[in-house]
């Protein structure tokens, strides 16, 4: 089995390409080793020294690391426990993935709907070619909240490109968008 390794903007977070399917559907994001306990494949890359976060796209693995430890000594452990996992036919998450709940009014159900459409057509692909995921956690008052995952979480950059790009993008074509503010799940 042949896995592809890019960076990211991130230089504590690697993207891991396996060259197959990682998730079905949606994205799953694990900011801590209590928090995986649904994932063999988190369960066994947070069991590696220096693992901090880890995020599961459709086609691609997201690793996070401490500042204790280099990606020279890290990363052939991270390939070793994907291979193995993917050996073993395990799945990659056991169970439902779990949608959060969206702060939405009723009476903007027509802006929600233009702001992820965007999202999914102009912003998430360009965010899952760096190793994330964007997630829209809510609109009130012209205020969109999104929650960053995988590689973006935590990156120097996240903020600047929400603000900057996201914020000027859905400030462009939905006049309604005031702000847009990062949260954490």
């Amino acid at each position: 089995m042949f896995i592809e390794t890019e960076g990211t903007p991130n230089p504590a977070t690697l993207k891991f390409l396996p060259g197959r399917a990682v998730m079905a559907s949606g994205t799953a994001d694990f900011a801590a080793p209590e928090l995986a306990e649904r994932s063999p494949l988190a369960t066994a890359l947070f069991a590696l020294p220096g693992v901090a976060r880890v995020f599961f796209g459709a086609d691609f693995i997201t690793v996070t690391k401490t500042d204790e430890i280099a990606w020279q000594a890290l990363r052939p452990q991270v390939l070793g426990a994907i291979v193995e996992h993917f050996v073993t036919g395990q799945p990659v998450i056991e169970g439902e993935v779990d949608l959060s709940v969206e702060d939405v009014s009723p009476e903007d159900a027509a802006i929600v709907e233009q702001i992820k459409e965007l999202l999914d057509t102009r912003v998430r692909p360009a965010v899952a070619g760096d190793g994330g995921d964007i997630v829209f956690r809510g609109y009130r008052d012209g205020v969109v909240r999104l929650h960053m995952q995988g590689a973006c979480s935590g990156c120097p950059s996240s903020r600047a490109t929400l603000k900057h790009g996201v914020e000027n993008m859905l400030r462009h074509y939905i006049p309604e968008v005031v702000a847009v503010e990062q949260v954490e799940v």
